[in-house]
């Protein structure tokens, strides 16, 4: 009888571990797909010869900025060109915005702060290139 106890008890237990592994392996799942759910919005610069560059540092910070101020953004990165390969194009600057939807992605395309930025970059930007991709 003794051992059956212990048999029952074990089975509980394992049952119970088993559900908690379960709700663990869930949430993992949960969390993996809400991160692998990004989209990309890669925007690349290359500025006039005439830029200073004090401009050209005025607009790195203002595109930083606008992470600070647009909720949409969910990470934002950039970077200057350092690649040996000399197949740049000119495009020194690349900007690497995250958003989780397509619907976030258009509200800051409209937002009026992302709209400040654009009419800044006028005078300085001699081309810009942007991608958009879903992170797979």
């Amino acid at each position: 009888m003794r051992n059956t106890g212990y048999l029952l008890i074990g089975l509980l237990l394992l049952i119970s571990c088993k559900n908690a592994t379960s709700d663990v392996d869930e949430a993992v799942v949960e969390q993996t797909e809400e991160q692998a759910r990004q989209l990309r919005h890669v925007v690349l610069f290359s500025f006039k010869e005439t830029a200073t560059p004090a401009e050209v540092e005025k607009i790195e910070a203002a595109f930083a900025n606008l992470a600070v101020e647009i909720d949409e953004i969910k990470a934002f990165e950039w970077g200057l060109n350092n690649s040996p390969e000399n197949l740049n194009k000119g495009f020194t600057h690349c900007f690497f915005v995250t958003f989780t939807s397509e619907q976030d992605r258009d509200t800051y395309l409209v937002h009026p702060k992302h709209q400040e930025f654009g009419a800044m970059l006028g005078p300085v930007l001699e081309d810009v290139l942007v991608v958009d991709y879903w992170k797979q």
